[in-house]
């Protein structure tokens, strides 16, 4: 059984709660969406089974955590990512998981392998595609098993009432879950009045938020 994996690197984690933390990225090739801001376009991938994953990492020393990305890493057939996270697990390693946040079936079977789901919300606004706030709600329920904390990249074009569905939703699910604004890069300038408008509406909610940025992109690294 083997894996289309696009990269394996140490680097600092860019956003979310853990940014700043050192971790080794073990990169999946594939993702079932395709948002109008990505900045992850993968085209170069190579076979892998599990075994071959791990000697990867065993190079690797003083890291945090072993972080699950992508693409979306829960398109990879779910007996292999069983199989490499129950060996991680052996090894005494923290699982990482970045997700779009949308393959709720998948992550039902995973997540007493995962320590720290790290999952999006894809404003249709943001991504200019269909909404997926039911399959985001379920992730979310299904989740809380585990450490989560929800990104959302905000652009130009973020409204207004995929804020207000957003917090709607962490209010039915987990008020204390930490929602993350994550403006688009490079354009955080731009946005600083609606980043601050869709902030002080979380506080008023009482929604624990934060803005971040993309550290990785500020510091010019991996």
């Amino acid at each position: 059984m083997k894996a289309k994996v696009s990269e394996i690197f140490k680097s600092i984690q860019g956003e979310g709660l853990y940014q700043g933390k050192i971790q080794v990225f073990i990169r999946f090739f594939g993702c079932n969406l395709n948002c109008s801001f990505c900045d992850t376009k993968l085209d170069l991938y190579k076979y892998m089974n599990v075994d071959e994953i791990l000697k990867n990492i065993e190079i690797y020393k003083d890291y945090h955590s072993i972080s699950l990305t992508g693409g979306e890493p829960l398109l990879v057939n779910i007996n292999f990512l069983k199989r490499l996270c129950s060996r991680l697990k052996k090894d005494s390693k923290v699982i990482y998981l970045e997700t779009n946040g949308i393959l709720y079936k998948n992550l039902e079977v995973l997540i007493d392998y995962i320590d720290i789901v790290s999952m999006d919300f894809k404003l249709p606004s943001s991504t200019g595609l269909r909404s997926f706030w039911g399959e985001h709600k379920r992730f979310l329920e299904i989740a809380q098993k585990r450490e989560v904390f929800i990104k959302a990249v905000i652009c130009e074009n973020t409204s207004l009432y995929d804020i207000i569905k957003s917090i709607e939703i962490i209010k039915s699910v987990n008020p204390k879950t930490y929602f993350i604004l994550q403006p688009q890069n490079p354009y955080e300038d731009l946005l600083n009045d609606k980043l601050m408008y869709f902030k002080n509406l979380c506080n008023k909610n009482n929604i624990n938020v934060k803005i971040t940025y993309q550290l990785h992109k500020k510091l010019s690294i991996l």
